[in-house]
């Protein structure tokens, strides 16, 4: 009996395990899986960091797959070892303690890299960024210790960070470049109505400011923060939520081409075709995806190809951002600008803490922004994605699905 191919995946987070789930379903014996993991844990659930920052949940419950998980599937894990090249000619992975391990097949889930401002001061003791267990343990032990936090970066994770800090005592205030919070998932209305409910909770929000230094104290901790008009903020901690960049450092590396992203086909395969890649790393027909469901669908595809069955197609994903922000609940997908040749209809009724917005182009619906009531977020989301005319129901589409008959 021939003896079984050798599958490395590099990286340990959601992407990569969720693409060996798929293949162990489809294919449980066909591969010896070696599995990299930078961190000290095994895989966890990163869109649930908020609520262990909160102090709501603990590591231990948002733990996807123990250590049982992987010995029960003869999974061997790497724990704490970074993979520095990837030797293609002789098909060998390695690692920063020296070791070298073999591949038929290679899955790179290499994820993405918080995006640190290249500000003077952003080096000092306590400034972070908000990506891993790491630096939730950093923002916990700093809460406990100290006053004044900032939050660069009005988008998800920077108000996640926010409301986990404040949640904790701290005094919060968050600095974004952009005129609104959240403003790659909101529109202006729905960022307002945000803003204010965030604002009633105690957070600070100092909008439209640029960062132009970080300042340190005695012992070169961070004490303050100065923006380009001069004015300065105290801050005993800065947590940098400024974007992430996909990581293909390892890629690059190794000569696979690299174009804002490790650059794959529709099967999820590099330009070596026994090199695979999915995740936030992946740049697929020009665009990265940061959200789970893509990265969810990638892995399903990889797996069809890594299973020898070679018939899925990755063919993209429409991007559909279900948030939930301090209890507050958002949604958005699609074209929710709307611009040129579009018609909005739009729902605001302040008081109720309740905003629709739909866009419509060539009696489809194009594009859908909710706040505070997000229940039809799923029929809104078919709808767009089928690119059906709505004809007769448009004068229903801003009720829902049952005022629709639908």
């Amino acid at each position: 009996m021939d003896a079984k191919q050798k599958l490395v995946v590099v990286g340990n987070g959601m992407a990569g395990i969720r693409t060996l789930e798929e293949l162990l379903k489809l294919a449980p014996d066909l591969y010896d899986i070696t599995v990299f993991g930078a961190e000290p844990y095994t895989n966890y659930n990163r869109i649930l960091l908020s609520p262990v920052l909160t102090g709501e949940q603990t590591l231990r419950d948002i733990v996807l797959n123990d250590e049982d998980w992987y010995a029960r599937h003869g999974i061997r894990l790497l724990l704490k070892r970074k993979v520095v090249g990837v030797n293609r000619a002789r098909r060998m992975v390695l690692a920063d303690d020296g070791s070298a391990v073999p591949y038929d097949r290679l899955l790179l889930a290499t994820g993405s890299k918080p995006f640190i401002l290249p500000v003077p001061g952003s080096d000092l003791d306590g400034v972070i960024a908000f990506r891993d267990i790491g630096d939730v343990n950093l923002m916990i032990d700093a809460s406990s210790r100290y006053r004044h936090a900032v939050v660069i970066g009005g988008g998800l994770l920077g108000l996640e960070a926010a409301n986990g800090l404040a949640a904790r005592g701290m005094d919060v205030s968050v600095v974004h470049l952009g005129g609104s919070l959240l403003d790659r998932q909101l529109d202006g209305g729905a960022a307002a109505l945000l803003r204010q409910s965030l604002e009633a909770r105690g957070l600070k929000f100092l909008l439209r400011r640029q960062t132009q230094a970080i300042l340190g104290g005695d012992g070169g901790r961070v004490r303050a923060l100065r923006f380009a008009d001069g004015e300065e903020i105290p801050a005993d901690l800065v947590v940098m939520a400024v974007g992430v960049r996909p990581n293909t450092e390892l890629a690059e590396g190794s000569g696979l081409h690299v174009n804002r992203g490790v650059v794959v086909s529709d099967t999820l395969q590099t330009y070596d075709p026994r090199i695979y890649a999915v995740g936030e790393c992946v740049s697929h027909r020009g665009t990265a995806y940061g959200l789970v469901a893509p990265l969810f669908e990638q892995a399903k595809v990889a797996a069809n190809h890594l299973a020898l069955h070679g018939i899925g197609r990755y063919e993209g994903s429409l991007t559909a951002t279900r948030l939930k922000v301090t209890g507050i609940d958002l949604f958005s997908a699609g074209d929710f600008a709307g611009g040129q040749q579009a018609e909005s209809i739009t729902l605001a009724d302040s008081l109720g803490g309740v905003y629709k917005k739909l866009v419509i182009r060539d009696d489809k619906l194009v594009g859908a922004c909710l706040y505070g009531d997000t229940a039809d977020s799923a029929w809104y989301v078919r709808l767009i994605r089928e690119g059906r005319r709505i004809g007769a129901l448009r004068d229903q589409l801003m009720f829902g699905e049952g005022a629709a008959g639908e």
